[in-house]
């Protein structure tokens, strides 16, 4: 009762109240804050974040993480996974409000979440204010070393990132002035094509746990926020191991995906590293059939 309670209310989105009124699993509030809050602990202890949120731990998981990116969208080698943020709303925290305002004008958490294409998320961040830039939760993740630790080790691979984030030999933004029809604009649109898959793993994310939904507002502090979001993300893989995740899709206002937010500019020595590296790239990207060639994408 106390599991199926909790994921009631992670699903709908509903106060405690109403959830333990409900004629199925009737319990007071306090008993459901109780319930509730033993079940999100649960989710969030080690064992379990890291049997459900893997990021690959060999070589040969990545590579085989690389090939099924690539024969999912063909266009850039040497993808690992996507990368993007969100915002998942919350009241105003008690301390520090002001660090919870985001640009969009409400409280929020600003989550970083990495995935690959078939909307498996390998990393989440869920601890950042609202105010906080994309490229600041970048820098300062466990993600980050890891990527550039395996680049360091000679390991070629890389994340595909927003125009939000710093452009590093491990994680590659698109080309925003590029010509049209030149190779880098092909790159940008292999890019955008590819890196569809982390948005539309948000969307299936805050459309089955309407919790997350702006318009649901989380009503508990940070901390315990970031929690619920690990738990929706723990049973959001679940999902995808099923293979359940038909005819969802996020209600939220579209991001901003390829517009310049001012990303901070990588030191000299990484930033024409990865300059090189993207121009050798761009060289390599397949060329992107016309819309309407391309074939349906699984959504």
């Amino acid at each position: 009762m106390q599991v199926l309670s909790a994921l009631h209310l992670l699903g709908q989105g509903n106060y405690q109240k109403s959830v333990g009124a409900d004629n199925a699993a009737p319990m007071s509030q306090p008993s459901m804050s109780r319930a509730f809050d033993e079940v999100i602990n649960a989710m969030n202890s080690v064992p379990v974040l890291r049997n459900h949120i893997s990021f690959p731990s060999t070589p040969a998981a990545r590579r085989r993480l690389i090939l099924k990116n690539f024969q999912r969208y063909p266009y850039i080698p040497g993808v690992l996974g996507m990368v993007d943020g969100s915002h998942i709303a919350i009241i105003a925290p008690l301390v520090h409000e002001e660090q919870y305002l985001n640009r969009k004008g409400y409280h929020s958490l600003n989550i970083q979440v990495c995935c690959d294409v078939d909307y498996n998320i390998l990393n989440v961040v869920a601890r950042f204010p609202g105010a906080t830039h994309d490229s600041f939760i970048w820098s300062n993740s466990g993600l980050r070393r890891t990527m550039q630790n395996l680049f360091r080790e000679g390991e070629q691979l890389w994340l595909l990132g927003d125009s939000g984030y710093p452009h590093e030999p491990w994680l590659q933004p698109p080309i925003l002035d590029a010509a049209e029809g030149s190779r880098e604009a092909n790159f940008t649109t292999a890019h955008m094509i590819t890196r569809s898959s982390v948005e539309r793993a948000i969307g299936h994310l805050k459309s089955r746990f309407r919790c997350l939904n702006k318009h649901r507002t989380l009503h508990f502090d940070p901390e315990k926020s970031g929690k619920i979001v690990n738990a929706c993300v723990v049973l959001h893989n679940m999902c995808v191991a099923a293979n359940d995740l038909d005819e969802l899709e996020d209600e939220d206002d579209p991001e901003e995906i390829y517009e310049n937010r001012n990303a901070p500019v990588a030191a000299g020595p990484v930033l024409n590293e990865a300059r090189a590296l993207r121009a050798n790239l761009v060289n390599r990207t397949a060329v992107v059939p016309a819309a309407g060639q391309r074939g349906a994408h699984r959504l």
